[in-house]
């Protein structure tokens, strides 16, 4: 499953540069729209940039040098057709990086929004195992570094062709000879390029997997600040980012020594096609081959193919840059997620208590052995359960496959009789509602947060279902009500109350199953009594299955569901369980009643 998508990853960063651009011009078919009449534009605007080099021949040869002397009319006339000439090709030259900014900005955003949208459809396993750092990196910077390449870049490479194709025109029609000196001094360039191109392809893949590197390293300390001063390792993280950072730079200044030399290259190609034109010019004018005024224009013409050659070579390794980015936006949105939405083919569940059977589960996470082995299970409709066991046991696994953050390697999960696979994700995730061990919190207020459970619920109902809770008190006590501000991952709020927050949250979902991963952190006597007489409300008249991490929810459920090394050996009430001698249970019991004596 994760294997395939890790793979997807990979291979989306070896495919060549054309099918780079056929595939992301794919995600972002905007890209395409009105490309013709760009196109003409663009045509426009290059044929603009060879108006002078032909004013100025034509004026030096037939206005100045003319048989029957100067000819100032022509001259002028020759100068209000070059204006003339010059004013169409400079609006042509606006109208074409209008548009090349509003198509390319429109499909960059629309390639963009698809990125963002299927990180949160990738599988649970990629997201884990994939660095955050970096998979933010590939809907960031990434797609930033697209973005500047088409609209810079981009419009860059356009007029540059353009302007090098019709320079070139021009020049055979001067002088055959004239233009052969060019193309002669700048074939080794143009051979090379393939050379270049590929280089830098390599070098700038391995660019952008460091930026994605050094994110990660810079992130994670910033996240996990408090760990870091309280262990006192500033200096240890420091490190790792000093390192990150290295890695980036000698990544970096490797790719640019390729574009360093391609540019010295065509530099030298300049230099050459300069004195050739020159020379070779200078001897054709004296065999009467071509005029003064040809001379001249040929040297406007020679600069105006040398510029946009050697601006190519900085193109070159924008392109490659923004080819090797796109290539990792890309790789996101051909891994494919694992969780296959039925969509509106897909079964409904009633608004009512769900009854659950697992019938021969099994999970193995990818290149590990299984978690869990051959798991047959039935819960009726209404009843309350607690799974308990040895950390490592597979309890939690058991909840994100209840859940369907997850689908079993082999058997399946069933809700009312139904696979899960078979449920709309629509309805699924109406009737299923996961509370995990930390009540993670966004940073806004505590109506926001809770109104994440049903987007369209009103204030009055975010404060019903919390009095239903019995929190009204609480509730009161905060100094801005449901507008309180929560901050970053909630940390205004402490453990305990952000646990609230998420059992509150998870109330005003009005679920038919409740699932909760227990949460693990000790809070104050007081705050978490009054958890558990929330919990007790929202747990009633729904199925519930609590991975229990203390065994006082053990006590409290109807039946208690033993599991050790991925397998279910035990179940039934608590009372009964705990009286099994050498049991699993009757140790796990025994283990902690001496703790808590301790």
């Amino acid at each position: 499953m994760s294997t395939a998508a890790g793979t997807s990853m990979d291979t989306g960063e070896e495919i060549g540069a054309i099918a780079t651009i056929r595939r992301g011009v794919h995600f972002s078919p905007e890209l395409k729209d009105g490309i013709g009449w760009t196109l003409v534009l663009a045509l426009i605007a290059s044929i603009g940039q060879v108006i002078v080099p032909v004013a100025v021949q034509r004026t030096i040869d037939h206005g100045l040098n003319g048989p029957d002397g100067p000819d100032v009319a022509f001259t002028v006339e020759m100068g209000i057709a070059a204006a003339l000439a010059l004013a169409v090709t400079s609006f042509a030259s606006y109208l074409m990086t209008s548009r090349l900014f509003t198509t390319s900005e429109r499909g960059l955003a629309t390639l963009r929004i698809k990125a963002f949208r299927h990180v949160h459809d990738l599988p649970l396993l990629t997201q884990n195992t994939e660095r955050r750092g970096a998979l933010v990196s590939r809907v960031t910077s990434d797609v930033d570094q697209v973005s500047q390449f088409l609209v810079y870049g981009g419009l860059l490479f356009v007029v540059s062709t353009g302007q090098v194709l019709v320079a070139t025109i021009v020049m055979v029609i001067y002088s055959w000879q004239l233009a052969l000196v060019v193309w002669v001094c700048f074939a080794p360039l143009f051979l090379s390029i393939r050379y270049f191109q590929r280089k830098l392809s390599d070098a700038y893949s391995v660019v952008r997997r460091q930026v994605g590197a050094m994110l990660s390293a810079i992130s994670e300390p910033v996240v996990g600040a408090a760990v870091v001063r309280s262990y006192a390792v500033e200096d240890r993280t420091q490190a790792r980012i000093d390192h990150a950072i290295d890695e980036y730079k000698t990544s970096s200044t490797s790719a640019q020594r390729f574009t360093v030399i391609s540019f010295s290259l065509g530099g030298v190609s300049a230099g050459l096609a300069n004195a050739g034109v020159l020379i070779v010019g200078v001897w054709l004018g004296f065999a009467g081959d071509i005029t003064a005024g040809t001379v001249l224009a040929f040297a406007f013409l020679v600069s105006l193919f040398v510029g946009p050659v050697q601006m190519g070579t900085q193109i070159l390794t924008d392109a490659q840059n923004a080819i090797a980015s796109w290539r990792r936006v890309i790789g996101i949105l051909d891994t494919p997620a694992d969780l296959v939405d039925p969509g509106p083919d897909g079964a409904t569940l009633p608004h009512e208590p769900v009854d659950v059977t697992f019938r021969d589960v099994t999970f193995a996470y990818p290149g590990g052995p299984p978690v869990l082995r051959d798991i047959d299970l039935e819960i009726a409709a209404g009843t309350r359960i607690a799974v308990v066991g040895e950390t490592g046991s597979g309890k939690s696994t058991i909840a994100k496959l209840l859940t369907r953050l997850m689908d079993p390697t082999e058997g399946a999960v069933l809700l009312d009789g139904i696979d899960v696979r078979d449920i709309a994700q629509a309805s699924m995730r109406r009737s299923v509602v996961l509370v995990p061990q930390e009540g993670f919190l966004f940073d806004d207020s505590i109506a926001a947060n809770v109104r994440y459970g049903r987007l369209d619920a009103t204030d009055e109902e975010i404060v019903a279902a919390a009095d239903d809770l019995g929190l009204g008190d609480w509730l009161a006590g905060l100094p801005g009500g449901i507008a309180t501000q929560v901050g970053q991952r909630g940390e205004s709020m402490s453990a305990g109350e952000r646990q609230l927050v998420a059992l509150w949250r998870a109330q005003l979902a009005d679920p038919d199953l409740l699932v909760l991963d227990e949460a693990t952190s000790a809070v104050d006597p007081a705050l978490e009594m009054r958890i558990s007489r929330a919990l007790e409300r929202l747990m009633r008249g729904r199925t519930s299955v609590t991975i229990a991490h203390r065994l006082t929810t053990a006590e409290g459920a109807d039946e208690v569901i033993v599991v050790d090394k991925g397998r279910i050996v035990q179940r039934g009430p608590h009372a009964v369980l705990a009286q099994q001698e050498g049991s699993v249970y009757a140790g796990l019991y025994a283990s902690w009643v001496a703790q808590q004596a301790s």
